[in-house]
């Protein structure tokens, strides 16, 4: 009798954990977390802008002709308001990542909404845009987290691979964890074997900025993608933004 009421318990705590961690997880509203076809390459960065590396990922990506989504932490677009321009002008789409990067899991519905509203906010009169993305801090959700977004006109987005570039490792090492990416695209999956059943591709997760300060170091993920966009190329991947794949996305 004592038992029972625990292993409920913890059947709940662990759900919850699930849906509030688990990148693919709809328990606590839908999630994109896939593009729509097996050689499309969504390319995402969070936590910027970063005067100190969001211009050079702009030059690279560029260079490769290749276009990305930066999720947007908003207290950084209010003091970066230019280079938050230069990222739209660029052909890249911006996104909202809150205003002050908090774990959305330990925020009350009210300092939620307050959180992508400001950041929301600060997007529109840096660029003149209205966020379409929205992504959680450290993919952290709530159970009321999307009824938030969804008023808000925004779609959550998490991904499908996120190698950690915010880690203090060696360049080598980040090379390798992003490898999945030319791995899935080898392979070259037919109908009916890739993620969840169906012909879909990869989100990918980088960092340009540090969501505790500006001016964040994240020259490995510049290094590591100077290797790995013209690898990419050559296997046929093509890069796109969340809003190229907006009617093809496919959500678990």
């Amino acid at each position: 009798m004592i038992e029972a009421p625990a292993a409920i318990a913890a059947g709940v705590a662990g759900l919850t954990a699930y849906g509030a961690a688990y990148p693919r997880a709809q328990l606590f509203g839908p999630t994109v977390c896939r593009t729509g076809a097996p050689n499309k390459l969504a390319i995402t960065f969070d936590d910027g802008p970063n005067p100190a590396v969001t211009p050079k990922l702009l030059d690279l990506l560029a260079k490769h002709e290749a276009q990305a989504t930066f999720f947007l932490v908003g207290k950084f677009v209010r003091e970066c308001p230019e280079l938050t321009k230069e990222i739209l002008a660029r052909g890249h789409t911006l996104g909202n990542h809150t205003d002050t990067h908090p774990n959305l899991f330990l925020c009350g519905p009210q300092n939620t909404k307050e959180e992508l509203q400001r950041c929301g906010d600060a997007i529109r009169k840096a660029a003149g845009v209205e966020p379409r993305w929205f992504r959680p801090p450290f993919g952290f959700r709530s159970p009321w987290l999307n009824g938030i977004v969804k008023p808000e006109g925004m779609q959550t987005v998490m991904w499908t691979l996120i190698p950690g570039d915010w880690r203090v490792k060696p360049l080598e090492w980040l090379i390798r964890r992003m490898n999945p990416i030319a791995e899935h695209a080898r392979r070259k999956l037919p109908p009916g074997t890739g993620y969840g059943g169906g012909m879909t591709g990869d989100i990918l997760c980088l960092h340009d900025g540090n969501h505790r300060h500006l001016d964040g170091d994240r020259a490995h993920t510049v290094a590591a993608l100077e290797h790995w966009l013209p690898r990419w190329s050559d296997l046929g991947l093509e890069f796109v933004t969340m809003d190229e794949t907006r009617s093809k996305t496919v959500e678990d």
